[in-house]
């Protein structure tokens, strides 16, 4: 069953997000993710939402596989990175079964 990784994101640093990005996007590609939703401003039908936060959706095949991916030491890199280049939350859930 699928798993996602979705990312609420409010970039601090420009020049460091991009690097991030950069590690990130090779990482998950090792760990057979894909992007469904990168960097998107969302469109608030009910409540509101920050104008400066991004929306980050990655799919995996499992959630095994996501949880390798973010545990990984090709990710190890890009979080240090984060730290200074994004606010975050950072959510895993499962897909549903058809």
């Amino acid at each position: 069953m699928s798993a996602y990784v979705i990312s609420e994101v409010e970039v601090l640093d420009e020049e460091l997000a991009d690097t991030y990005r950069t590690l990130a996007e090779a990482s998950i590609r090792r760990y057979d993710g894909r992007y469904i939703v990168r960097g998107a401003v969302p469109q608030a039908v009910e409540g509101t939402w920050p104008s400066t936060q991004r929306v980050v959706v990655v799919e995996f095949p499992d959630a095994d596989r996501a949880k390798e991916w973010y545990e990984s030491s090709e990710y190890a890199e890009a979080l240090e990175v984060r730290e200074a280049a994004l606010e975050r939350r950072l959510l895993l859930v499962e897909g549903v079964s058809e």
